[in-house]
């Protein structure tokens, strides 16, 4: 049975919500494919919105196999920006394994009209191929703390007619606004946060759409808004700071998968150097039901007893990730996703929350996969190279110009930008690793090759009621279907 929960928004209109939520995973995990996959079945795909620019440059610079990023780019709708876009990066037959990808310019406050129009097109390009074919909701997820490319972002997925927009990691008071502007094709603005800033600095971002379409003004509609959050205290703030629309929220606790909230107070460690949750990171759900929005819930709610759990306290439903990101469908390498299933039919793979593998502080979970970056000689041999730079830390130089500054980046070029040394301690390149992970690792010197590194949910193991005796694997329709079909609600 397809469960469905209808829900009154803030504007009055009622709106049927999908009961499964596809958790928007990694770079590129949470893929087209995925969502598609995900969303086809009768949940909701998501497809994972951080480093589309660089995902969609490196699928070009592998020749397209399949000729997918063709078809989405014969579809968007200024032909003369995707004309440009294939002839700056596709490569006939592909560049071949041991050649490097062109290093594109990192992100900045002041980027070219050149940078925008590859986010917006990667972006479209997405979601037009997670859309293609049926004709239920598909969703992006951003993460709020990866800042600089939000609005030719959310552009680009409005252009592709994204029902939904989830955002995480941080506090996006300001991205309903956005969203709301970008829909009627306006200019829109969004604050960077900048360590150091000083009252009168001029912090804002800004992305005008008449930069990239010039005057067609097409009719698109306003995407639901679902922030990920940790605690009604925070979701209570969205509801009364932001400004526009929150639709309703999804709740993560510290078992998901990827980046984890931090506890709340005095961050403590067990004896494996993980922080320690209490009751003060426990969830009021009573305060959710009394918002009068819907939310979901997140980790370790992937089955279908979880599913029953969450819709008896009154949510929506769930958000799965774990489950997702190692079906077939998934954009994660494939020796990646067999290692892992192949270790969990025996010993069971160890996750940790790793409070120091994000250059954000955030803590996040680090599966031990061999030949990744969660093994400590495989972190050890890779040099300190930050050319990615989604994760870099704007800042406030002296002059009262921005810089920017990653706690993965070398250490002496960390300090040098006002960095503390401290915080360099082992922290890992998430970047370049989960490009790796998704299989498009650089290759530097034609034979230092990317490792990757695999994120999952606490509860790893229980994607094994999705494998059937003797097989290797399974789809993301399988996934939907066990978590549907069991449900009496």
């Amino acid at each position: 049975m397809n469960v469905h929960v209808a829900a009154a928004k803030a504007t009055d209109r009622v709106v049927t919500h999908p009961a499964v939520i596809q958790g928007g995973m990694g770079v590129a995990i949470s893929n087209w494919r995925l969502a598609r996959a995900v969303s086809s079945a009768g949940g909701l795909g998501v497809v994972s919105g951080t480093a589309l620019d660089q995902v969609l440059a490196r699928r070009l610079q592998d020749g397209d196999p399949g000729g997918h990023m063709l078809r989405a780019l014969d579809a968007f709708p200024v032909p003369a920006i995707a004309a440009r876009i294939l002839d700056r990066f596709l490569v006939e037959g592909g560049k071949g394994e041991r050649r490097s990808y062109a290093t594109l310019p990192m992100l900045s406050r002041e980027g070219t009209v050149d940078q925008q129009e590859l986010c917006v097109v990667a972006n479209f390009v997405e979601v037009w191929l997670a859309r293609e074919g049926h004709d239920r909701p598909v969703g992006i997820n951003y993460l709020e703390k990866i800042q600089i490319p939000h609005l030719p972002s959310i552009y680009g997925a409005l252009l592709a007619g994204v029902d939904y927009i989830l955002m995480g990691a941080g506090i996006p008071l300001k991205i309903p606004g956005a969203i709301d502007a970008l829909a009627v094709h306006a200019a829109a603005t969004y604050p960077l946060t900048i360590t150091g800033s000083v009252p009168g600095d001029d912090t804002l971002l800004r992305f005008d759409p008449a930069d990239i379409v010039g005057q067609w003004r097409p009719l698109l509609k306003r995407p639901a808004f679902l922030a990920i959050v940790g605690s009604s205290t925070l979701a209570l703030t969205l509801l009364r700071k932001a400004n526009g629309i929150v639709d309703g929220f999804v709740i993560e606790g510290p078992t998901a998968g990827g980046h984890n909230a931090p506890p709340r107070g005095k961050v403590q460690l067990n004896e494996d150097g993980e922080p320690i949750y209490g009751d003060r990171d426990k969830v009021d759900l009573a305060a959710f039901r009394e918002f009068g929005v819907p939310f979901w819930l997140a980790g370790g709610y992937g089955t279908p007893a979880g599913l029953r759990a969450a819709l008896t306290q009154g949510a929506a439903g769930v958000q799965v990730g774990t489950a997702f990101a190692l079906c077939d469908d998934s954009g994660m390498r494939p020796d990646y996703r067999a290692e892992v299933l192949a270790d969990m039919r025996m010993a069971g793979t160890r996750v940790r929350t790793d409070p120091l593998a994000s250059p954000t502080g955030f803590p996040f979970k680090v599966a031990d996969v061999p030949g990744t970056i969660a093994n400590p000689d495989v972190y050890a041999s890779r040099p300190r190279i930050c050319d990615l730079g989604y994760l870099r830390e704007a800042y406030r130089r002296d002059d009262g110009t921005t810089g920017y500054r990653c706690a993965a980046e070398p250490v002496s070029v960390y300090v040098a930008k006002g960095g503390n040394a401290a915080d360099t301690d082992g922290r890992k390149c998430i970047c370049n690793a989960l490009m790796a992970t998704a299989g498009h690792p650089q290759v530097r010197a034609g034979t230092h090759v990317e490792p990757g590194i695999v994120t999952s949910g606490d509860a790893l193991g229980e994607v094994a009621q999705f494998l059937a005796p003797g097989d290797d694997g399974y789809r993301a329709e399988d996934v939907v279907r066990l978590l549907l079909e069991r449900q009496t609600l």
